[in-house]
Protein backbone atom coordinates (compact mmCIF):
# COMPACT_ATOMS: atom_id res chain seq x y z
CA UNK A 1 0.00 0.00 0.00
CA UNK A 2 2.87 2.32 0.84
CA UNK A 3 4.49 1.63 -2.55
CA UNK A 4 1.23 2.39 -4.31
CA UNK A 5 0.90 5.67 -2.38
CA UNK A 6 4.48 6.59 -3.24
CA UNK A 7 3.97 5.96 -6.95
CA UNK A 8 0.62 7.72 -7.07
CA UNK A 9 1.60 10.86 -5.20
CA UNK A 10 3.87 13.37 -6.93
CA UNK A 11 4.85 16.15 -4.58
CA UNK A 12 3.87 19.72 -5.35
CA UNK A 13 7.48 20.83 -5.54
CA UNK A 14 8.51 17.95 -7.82
CA UNK A 15 5.81 19.00 -10.27
CA UNK A 16 6.97 22.60 -9.95
CA UNK A 17 10.56 21.64 -10.77
CA UNK A 18 9.49 19.37 -13.66
CA UNK A 19 7.61 22.23 -15.27
CA UNK A 20 4.06 21.78 -14.05
CA UNK A 21 2.20 22.59 -10.89
CA UNK A 22 -1.19 20.96 -11.20
CA UNK A 23 -3.88 20.67 -8.57
CA UNK A 24 -7.63 20.12 -9.06
CA UNK A 25 -9.53 23.14 -10.34
CA UNK A 26 -6.23 24.76 -11.35
CA UNK A 27 -4.56 25.17 -14.72
CA UNK A 28 -1.12 23.80 -15.50
CA UNK A 29 1.59 26.45 -15.59
CA UNK A 30 5.18 26.27 -16.81
CA UNK A 31 7.72 26.41 -14.01
CA UNK A 32 10.59 28.86 -14.15
CA UNK A 33 13.52 29.67 -11.94
CA UNK A 34 12.56 31.52 -8.74
CA UNK A 35 13.23 35.21 -9.08
CA UNK A 36 12.58 35.34 -12.82
CA UNK A 37 9.99 37.64 -14.32
CA UNK A 38 7.82 34.75 -15.47
CA UNK A 39 7.57 33.00 -12.14
CA UNK A 40 5.12 30.08 -12.12
CA UNK A 41 2.53 29.87 -9.37
CA UNK A 42 3.04 27.43 -6.54
CA UNK A 43 -0.53 26.37 -5.94
CA UNK A 44 -1.58 24.58 -2.77
CA UNK A 45 -4.41 24.44 -0.26
CA UNK A 46 -2.54 25.75 2.80
CA UNK A 47 0.89 27.13 3.64
CA UNK A 48 2.69 27.49 6.97
CA UNK A 49 5.67 29.72 7.70
CA UNK A 50 7.31 30.78 10.94
CA UNK A 51 10.43 32.29 12.48
CA UNK A 52 10.85 35.01 9.88
CA UNK A 53 12.31 37.47 12.43
CA UNK A 54 11.56 40.66 10.52
CA UNK A 55 13.62 43.44 12.03
CA UNK A 56 16.87 41.47 12.20
CA UNK A 57 19.77 41.38 9.70
CA UNK A 58 19.52 37.59 9.42
CA UNK A 59 15.98 37.54 8.00
CA UNK A 60 16.03 36.23 4.41
CA UNK A 61 13.27 38.57 3.29
CA UNK A 62 14.16 38.41 -0.43
CA UNK A 63 13.70 34.63 -0.56
CA UNK A 64 10.49 34.89 1.46
CA UNK A 65 9.10 37.55 -0.87
CA UNK A 66 9.87 35.32 -3.84
CA UNK A 67 8.01 32.48 -2.12
CA UNK A 68 4.98 34.58 -1.15
CA UNK A 69 4.66 36.13 -4.62
CA UNK A 70 4.67 32.70 -6.25
CA UNK A 71 2.25 31.25 -3.70
CA UNK A 72 -1.45 30.73 -4.44
CA UNK A 73 -3.25 29.18 -1.50
CA UNK A 74 -6.53 29.27 0.39
CA UNK A 75 -5.01 29.53 3.87
CA UNK A 76 -1.78 31.02 5.17
CA UNK A 77 -0.64 30.39 8.73
CA UNK A 78 2.00 32.67 10.26
CA UNK A 79 3.25 30.38 13.02
CA UNK A 80 5.05 32.85 15.26
CA UNK A 81 8.19 34.98 15.45
CA UNK A 82 7.22 36.79 12.27
CA UNK A 83 8.20 40.24 13.58
CA UNK A 84 11.04 40.09 16.08
CA UNK A 85 9.72 42.64 18.57
CA UNK A 86 12.26 41.42 21.12
CA UNK A 87 15.19 42.26 18.84
CA UNK A 88 13.65 45.58 17.82
CA UNK A 89 13.35 46.58 21.48
CA UNK A 90 17.14 46.21 21.78
CA UNK A 91 18.19 47.57 18.40
CA UNK A 92 16.24 49.54 15.83
CA UNK A 93 17.01 47.93 12.47
CA UNK A 94 14.65 47.60 9.53
CA UNK A 95 15.29 46.79 5.87
CA UNK A 96 12.81 48.01 3.22
CA UNK A 97 12.24 44.39 2.14
CA UNK A 98 10.87 43.64 5.60
CA UNK A 99 8.14 46.22 5.13
CA UNK A 100 7.44 44.73 1.71
CA UNK A 101 6.94 41.29 3.29
CA UNK A 102 4.29 42.73 5.61
CA UNK A 103 2.62 44.53 2.69
CA UNK A 104 2.58 41.28 0.69
CA UNK A 105 0.91 39.37 3.54
CA UNK A 106 -1.72 42.11 3.98
CA UNK A 107 -2.36 42.07 0.25
CA UNK A 108 -2.90 38.30 0.39
CA UNK A 109 -5.49 38.83 3.15
CA UNK A 110 -7.13 41.57 1.06
CA UNK A 111 -7.40 39.13 -1.87
CA UNK A 112 -9.45 36.73 0.27
CA UNK A 113 -6.76 34.35 1.52
CA UNK A 114 -7.48 33.28 5.10
CA UNK A 115 -4.44 34.51 7.05
CA UNK A 116 -3.95 33.45 10.67
CA UNK A 117 -1.18 34.93 12.80
CA UNK A 118 -0.13 32.85 15.82
CA UNK A 119 2.43 34.90 17.81
CA UNK A 120 5.57 33.24 19.17
CA UNK A 121 7.99 34.09 21.95
CA UNK A 122 9.73 36.87 19.96
CA UNK A 123 6.44 38.60 19.08
CA UNK A 124 4.56 37.55 22.22
CA UNK A 125 3.33 41.12 22.78
CA UNK A 126 0.81 40.42 20.01
CA UNK A 127 -0.77 37.70 22.14
CA UNK A 128 -2.64 40.52 23.84
CA UNK A 129 -4.56 40.92 20.57
CA UNK A 130 -5.75 37.30 20.37
CA UNK A 131 -9.24 37.06 18.93
CA UNK A 132 -8.95 40.28 16.93
CA UNK A 133 -8.42 40.87 13.21
CA UNK A 134 -5.99 43.47 11.86
CA UNK A 135 -6.38 44.32 8.16
CA UNK A 136 -7.95 40.91 7.60
CA UNK A 137 -5.28 38.97 9.52
CA UNK A 138 -6.76 36.94 12.37
CA UNK A 139 -4.62 36.71 15.53
CA UNK A 140 -4.93 33.50 17.54
CA UNK A 141 -2.98 31.84 20.35
CA UNK A 142 -3.19 28.50 18.49
CA UNK A 143 -5.42 26.86 15.91
CA UNK A 144 -6.81 23.53 14.77
CA UNK A 145 -6.17 22.93 11.09
CA UNK A 146 -8.31 20.27 9.42
CA UNK A 147 -6.52 18.87 6.39
CA UNK A 148 -8.20 18.00 3.13
CA UNK A 149 -7.89 14.33 4.09
CA UNK A 150 -9.65 14.90 7.41
CA UNK A 151 -6.58 14.76 9.62
CA UNK A 152 -6.59 17.30 12.46
CA UNK A 153 -3.48 19.26 13.39
CA UNK A 154 -2.88 21.55 16.31
CA UNK A 155 -0.95 24.62 15.15
CA UNK A 156 1.13 26.67 17.60
CA UNK A 157 4.52 28.35 17.62
CA UNK A 158 5.87 25.64 19.90
CA UNK A 159 7.69 27.65 22.57
CA UNK A 160 5.30 26.18 25.14
CA UNK A 161 7.13 22.87 24.68
CA UNK A 162 10.56 24.37 25.30
CA UNK A 163 11.47 24.10 28.99
CA UNK A 164 14.91 25.59 28.27
CA UNK A 165 13.16 28.98 28.11
CA UNK A 166 11.94 28.76 31.69
CA UNK A 167 14.06 30.18 34.50
CA UNK A 168 17.55 29.50 33.17
CA UNK A 169 18.19 33.00 31.81
CA UNK A 170 21.99 32.72 31.74
CA UNK A 171 21.78 29.53 29.65
CA UNK A 172 19.27 31.24 27.38
CA UNK A 173 21.58 34.21 26.84
CA UNK A 174 24.51 31.88 26.16
CA UNK A 175 22.48 29.98 23.60
CA UNK A 176 21.37 33.19 21.90
CA UNK A 177 24.98 34.41 21.72
CA UNK A 178 26.07 31.17 20.06
CA UNK A 179 23.11 31.35 17.69
CA UNK A 180 23.97 34.94 16.73
CA UNK A 181 27.53 33.83 15.99
CA UNK A 182 26.31 31.02 13.72
CA UNK A 183 23.97 33.45 11.94
CA UNK A 184 26.85 35.90 11.50
CA UNK A 185 28.91 33.13 9.92
CA UNK A 186 25.95 32.17 7.74
CA UNK A 187 25.71 35.75 6.42
CA UNK A 188 29.43 35.91 5.67
CA UNK A 189 29.60 32.53 3.96
CA UNK A 190 26.57 33.20 1.78
CA UNK A 191 27.74 36.70 0.85
CA UNK A 192 30.87 35.05 -0.54
CA UNK A 193 28.81 32.34 -2.28
CA UNK A 194 26.66 34.99 -3.97
CA UNK A 195 29.77 36.71 -5.29
CA UNK A 196 30.88 33.34 -6.67
CA UNK A 197 27.41 32.80 -8.27
CA UNK A 198 26.80 29.83 -5.99
CA UNK A 199 23.38 28.98 -4.50
CA UNK A 200 22.36 29.59 -0.90
CA UNK A 201 23.86 27.24 1.72
CA UNK A 202 22.05 26.94 5.09
CA UNK A 203 25.20 26.67 7.17
CA UNK A 204 23.59 26.27 10.57
CA UNK A 205 21.86 22.99 9.75
CA UNK A 206 25.29 21.49 9.10
CA UNK A 207 26.37 22.72 12.53
CA UNK A 208 23.23 21.43 14.24
CA UNK A 209 23.46 18.08 12.46
CA UNK A 210 26.98 17.46 13.77
CA UNK A 211 26.57 18.49 17.42
CA UNK A 212 25.27 15.66 19.57
CA UNK A 213 23.73 17.90 22.23
CA UNK A 214 21.93 19.94 19.59
CA UNK A 215 20.44 16.82 18.03
CA UNK A 216 19.47 15.47 21.45
CA UNK A 217 17.71 18.76 22.26
CA UNK A 218 15.88 18.71 18.92
CA UNK A 219 14.72 15.09 19.37
CA UNK A 220 13.57 15.73 22.95
CA UNK A 221 11.65 18.79 21.79
CA UNK A 222 9.97 16.85 18.96
CA UNK A 223 8.91 14.12 21.39
CA UNK A 224 7.39 16.67 23.79
CA UNK A 225 5.41 18.22 20.94
CA UNK A 226 4.17 14.79 19.83
CA UNK A 227 3.15 13.93 23.40
CA UNK A 228 1.22 17.21 23.57
CA UNK A 229 -0.58 16.36 20.33
CA UNK A 230 -1.67 13.02 21.78
CA UNK A 231 -3.00 14.78 24.88
CA UNK A 232 -5.02 17.14 22.67
CA UNK A 233 -6.43 14.21 20.70
CA UNK A 234 -5.21 15.37 17.29
CA UNK A 235 -3.44 13.55 14.48
CA UNK A 236 -0.42 15.83 14.41
CA UNK A 237 1.16 19.11 15.41
CA UNK A 238 2.49 21.93 13.21
CA UNK A 239 4.99 24.29 14.82
CA UNK A 240 8.24 26.21 14.38
CA UNK A 241 10.37 27.74 17.14
CA UNK A 242 13.56 25.61 16.99
CA UNK A 243 14.60 26.59 13.43
CA UNK A 244 14.78 22.97 12.32
CA UNK A 245 12.24 21.92 9.69
CA UNK A 246 11.12 18.33 9.98
CA UNK A 247 8.54 15.80 8.82
CA UNK A 248 8.30 12.60 10.84
CA UNK A 249 5.95 10.37 12.79
CA UNK A 250 6.45 9.78 16.51
CA UNK A 251 4.39 6.93 17.97
CA UNK A 252 1.64 7.48 15.43
CA UNK A 253 1.63 11.29 15.69
CA UNK A 254 2.65 13.38 12.68
CA UNK A 255 5.24 15.98 13.74
CA UNK A 256 5.58 18.85 11.26
CA UNK A 257 8.00 21.72 11.81
CA UNK A 258 7.96 24.41 9.12
CA UNK A 259 11.53 25.60 9.87
CA UNK A 260 12.50 29.26 9.51
CA UNK A 261 13.49 32.13 7.21
CA UNK A 262 16.61 33.14 9.12
CA UNK A 263 18.85 30.20 8.27
CA UNK A 264 17.02 27.54 6.27
CA UNK A 265 14.31 29.25 4.18
CA UNK A 266 11.68 26.54 4.59
CA UNK A 267 7.90 26.34 4.53
CA UNK A 268 5.26 23.68 4.92
CA UNK A 269 2.61 23.35 2.22
CA UNK A 270 -0.53 21.19 1.95
CA UNK A 271 -1.96 20.04 -1.36
CA UNK A 272 -5.63 19.46 -2.16
CA UNK A 273 -5.40 15.82 -1.04
CA UNK A 274 -4.10 16.76 2.41
CA UNK A 275 -0.51 15.74 1.75
CA UNK A 276 1.99 17.85 3.70
CA UNK A 277 5.36 18.78 2.23
CA UNK A 278 8.36 20.58 3.71
CA UNK A 279 10.21 22.64 1.10
CA UNK A 280 13.36 24.73 0.99
CA UNK A 281 13.06 27.90 -1.12
CA UNK A 282 16.05 29.73 -2.56
CA UNK A 283 17.80 29.59 -5.95
CA UNK A 284 17.09 25.85 -6.04
CA UNK A 285 13.76 24.85 -4.44
CA UNK A 286 14.20 21.47 -2.78
CA UNK A 287 11.73 18.91 -1.42
CA UNK A 288 12.72 17.84 2.10
CA UNK A 289 9.91 15.72 3.48
CA UNK A 290 6.43 14.49 2.57
CA UNK A 291 3.52 13.10 4.59
CA UNK A 292 0.26 11.55 3.39
CA UNK A 293 -2.12 9.17 5.14
CA UNK A 294 -0.44 6.21 3.44
CA UNK A 295 3.19 7.26 3.47
CA UNK A 296 5.55 9.48 5.45
CA UNK A 297 8.91 10.28 3.90
CA UNK A 298 10.90 11.80 6.77
CA UNK A 299 13.13 14.79 6.20
CA UNK A 300 16.74 13.71 5.61
CA UNK A 301 18.93 15.26 8.28
CA UNK A 302 21.40 16.71 5.79
CA UNK A 303 19.17 17.20 2.75
CA UNK A 304 18.62 20.89 3.36
CA UNK A 305 22.34 21.54 3.71
CA UNK A 306 23.57 19.31 0.92
CA UNK A 307 20.91 19.58 -1.79
CA UNK A 308 21.68 23.19 -2.78
CA UNK A 309 25.39 22.39 -3.17
CA UNK A 310 24.86 20.63 -6.49
CA UNK A 311 24.63 23.56 -8.88
CA UNK A 312 23.78 21.40 -11.88
CA UNK A 313 21.42 19.01 -10.16
CA UNK A 314 18.81 17.60 -12.50
CA UNK A 315 15.17 17.97 -11.42
CA UNK A 316 14.90 14.16 -11.38
CA UNK A 317 17.27 14.11 -8.43
CA UNK A 318 14.43 15.28 -6.21
CA UNK A 319 12.83 11.88 -6.64
CA UNK A 320 15.90 10.22 -5.19
CA UNK A 321 16.34 12.18 -1.96
CA UNK A 322 17.25 9.66 0.77
CA UNK A 323 14.99 9.25 3.75
CA UNK A 324 16.08 9.33 7.33
CA UNK A 325 16.30 6.12 9.29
Amino acid sequence: MALKGKMATATVLQRFRHGTVTLPHQTVLPATKPGSDAMASLRCRSAFISDVHLGTPDCKAAYLLDFLRSLQCEKLYLVGDIIDLEALSRRRWWHPDHGTVIAEVLDMARRGIEVTYIPGNHDCALRGLVGQSICGVRIELNAIHVGADGRRYRVSHGDEYDPEQIGRSWMLHLGEAMHRFVCWGNRRVNAWRRRMAMPYLPLSIIVKSHIGKALAYIRAYEERVAAGAREHGVDGHICGHIHFGQVRTIDGVVYLNDGDWVEHCTALIEDEHGAMELIHWSEQPTALGHATRELVQPSPMAALALAPLSRRKKPEALDELPTAA
